[in-house]
């Protein structure tokens, strides 16, 4: 199986629950550790050796096309000559992201997460690829996904998603006869799985969705779902997504110890 297999992520939402930051960026802009949150989730896809990208702009996209365009230029060693403006990179600027290939394309402002995929179809097309891989903008994972993907293969099936159990905002507590005979400090839960946001979907499933006012998660999901065409992937690792600020306060919390569980690249 080639690793072209494009990688389409969700990042053209307005983020409306973490207003304090997406009043000035879009959601997947947001710093965790110094690097926008999108970073985090393509290096993720990257250090298995999938790195052709296609990015589902929408809200404030300029501000992501502005990151990539000047990316070499913000995180490279340079010698820049300003009578001649002439730029050399210098020998100790080599990184592992001069081989991502990025495909950045407005998928408008008020599309649905639908819409944003069906508009991918004729680039999806060209890809030469029957499968590609779909997330959104906004979550952290430490998932293996060479095994989800030869999971996805296995089953044979058009989509498969991953389960995850987030971490409970509360502590657990274990009672016995009337007292506490053990407290956890926000366990993983252990039931309620959930959509963890990394998908395999085949091309196909581009067919289920009407247009631009498609939620993926409603009638396309629920269709693949009736069809027995949606697998699921259980993955009991680390998740965890951003829609408010505590938590992205505490993906910057665990960045600061040294706690980088979904950090799988060296």
């Amino acid at each position: 199986m080639t690793t072209r297999l494009p990688v389409v992520i969700l990042c053209g939402g307005k983020g409306t629950r973490l207003r304090e930051e997406t009043e000035f960026r879009p959601k997947p802009m947001i710093l965790v550790g110094g690097r926008p949150l999108i970073w985090h989730i393509m290096k993720l896809y990257a250090h298995f050796g999938f790195t052709d990208f296609m990015l589902c702009l929408g809200y404030k996209g300029e501000l992501i096309r502005e990151y990539f365009f000047n990316y070499d230029w913000n995180h490279s060693d340079i010698l820049l000559e300003l009578g001649s403006k002439r730029v050399t990179r210098l020998r100790n600027s080599s990184r592992d992201e001069q081989n991502w290939r990025l495909w950045l394309i407005d998928t408008g402002q008020e599309t649905f997460t639908g819409g944003r995929l069906k508009r991918l179809a004729p680039y999806l097309a060209e890809s030469g690829s029957d499968l590609f891989f779909a997330t959104y903008g906004d979550g952290v994972a430490n998932i293996d996904i060479p095994s989800l993907l030869a999971f996805h293969l296995r089953h044979g099936k058009l989509a498969t998603v991953t389960a995850v159990r987030p971490a409970s905002r509360f502590g657990e507590l274990g009672i016995e006869d009337g007292f506490v005979r053990h407290f956890q400090e926000k366990p993983q839960t252990s039931a309620g799985w959930i959509n963890g946001g990394f998908f395999v979907l085949h091309r196909k499933v581009l067919d289920l969705i009407g247009g631009d006012e498609t939620s993926f998660e409603s009638e396309p999901l629920q269709q693949l779902s009736a069809m027995g065409e949606l697998a699921v992937y259980c993955h009991e690792g680390f998740w965890q997504c951003m829609d408010t600020y505590r938590e992205l306060e505490l993906l910057n919390h665990l960045y600061s110890t040294g706690e980088v569980p979904w950090k799988v690249w060296e």
